[in-house]
């Protein structure tokens, strides 16, 4: 039996996409150690590291408004070139750049133009995909994302411990190859649409930022997503440094930790979610946040190697769950002349939750030590969860 069967009928534009966002992927090499870089060779606090996240967070709130809008009006695959160009060049200059205050403004000019990739990007694979194949297709390009996070931070790794610079340049490369790669790659016309132009004729021609935000249920979704969003970007605020500064291990186990989470992924999210194409994506999501508040929350309970590995396995099943059918249930709320909006502000929650999830972890590590953090991760968690269940009887359908 192929767990890889439900790949099989993936229309053509889904597999380039996808692959372009694995090419880009395998550089994401700076953000996994930020907090790290900026502890270590910045030499800021702990705290003042995870602000850094603030500023990324609302670079990436203020694009998810406008990237989304954007795409409907000009063209998903325009958005997605643009951003790579731009955060290759960003990326050349960042390393340099030593001032505490000045790496803060670039940080949120680089969010504005390297997020604005995602709402396009899932815009385009939800109009590509066939509708029976949503939850499968969002799969594929989690699992290209994250065969690319199992080469990039591992590799990033290694290049952090000969020069951090090496990290900002690695990164910029993979922008480059990316954007390069969508320029040349030849796209099959879908129903006589070119992919290089506008895939929505139907959009409406002003840009009303807060339409979106008068679909009652749309809006409690957006609520509801925050809480566990917020515990599951600890990987990049309280978790690093907690196992590199507190615990003491190396960047590059750390690096190799979360191989972990990446490798799991390749292996078994595409068939995990082929197994559960059937199931209803509230229910879904419900289960991947319960794991999600679990797995951070068992940090608190151990400082072991093997009980951090399986605290990391349950949140990745989590994780495996949650984003493919969090994304599929968006697709599935968003009228198609919006589709690219709503998934601007599918994205905003990421967003927001990028803004204080790190730099709230750092502040509790840092003030209260880190089984408060992780207890709390558990309890924010929960809150998620218990959102979901109201949506759920709330909005019946």
């Amino acid at each position: 039996m192929n767990p890889y069967k439900g790949l099989k009928n993936i229309p053509h534009n889904v597999w380039m996409l996808a692959f372009a966002t694995l090419i880009n992927r395998s550089g994401t090499m700076v953000i996994p150690y930020l907090a790290i870089y900026m502890n270590k060779k910045i030499g800021v606090s702990a705290s003042d590291a995870g602000l850094v996240f603030i500023f990324y967070g609302i670079g990436s709130f203020i694009t998810s408004m406008l990237a989304g809008k954007l795409s409907d009006r000009i063209g998903e695959l325009k958005v997605m070139r643009y951003s790579l160009i731009g955060t290759g060049v960003l990326l050349l200059f960042y390393s340099f750049i030593t001032n505490y205050h000045f790496i803060l403004f670039i940080t949120l000019v680089w969010a504005v133009i390297s997020e604005a990739f995602r709402p396009a990007n899932l815009s385009l694979l939800s109009f590509e995909s066939d509708p029976q194949q949503v939850k499968t297709t969002f799969s594929l390009n989690r699992l290209a994302i994250n065969i690319g996070m199992s080469i990039g931070p591992v590799i990033g790794g290694f290049l952090s411990q000969v020069n951090y610079a090496l990290l900002f340049y690695a990164n910029a490369l993979t922008s480059f190859l990316a954007a390069i790669f969508l320029y040349l790659v030849k796209f099959e016309k879908r129903e006589g649409v070119d992919l290089r132009k506008s895939t929505n004729k139907n959009v409406e021609n002003s840009f009303n930022f807060f339409s979106v935000l008068q679909d009652k249920r749309m809006l409690f979704y957006i609520i509801a997503l925050i809480p566990v969003c917020m515990v599951f970007f600890q990987f990049i605020g309280g978790l690093p440094l907690y196992i590199v500064s507190e615990l003491k291990y190396s960047e590059s186990t750390f690096g190799m930790l979360m191989a972990v989470n990446t490798v799991m992924i390749i292996l078994v999210e595409v068939p995990l979610n082929s197994a559960m194409e059937n199931w209803e994506d509230r229910k879904a999501i419900i289960l991947g946040a319960v794991l999600a508040a679990i797995g951070f929350g068992l940090f608190g309970i151990s400082s072991a190697i093997s009980m951090i590995i399986i605290s990391i396995v349950i949140w990745t099943f989590g994780e495996m769950i949650f984003f493919p059918s969090s994304a599929s249930y968006t697709a599935k709320l968003s009228p198609e002349n919006k589709r690219g909006e709503y998934m601007g502000y599918y994205q905003m929650t990421f967003s927001f939750s990028l803004m204080f999830g790190p730099w709230f972890g750092t502040l509790l590590l840092q003030n209260y030590g880190s089984k408060i953090l992780w207890f709390t991760c558990f309890g924010v968690g929960m809150i998620s969860v218990l959102l979901f269940n109201i949506m759920r009887k709330k909005y019946r359908e």
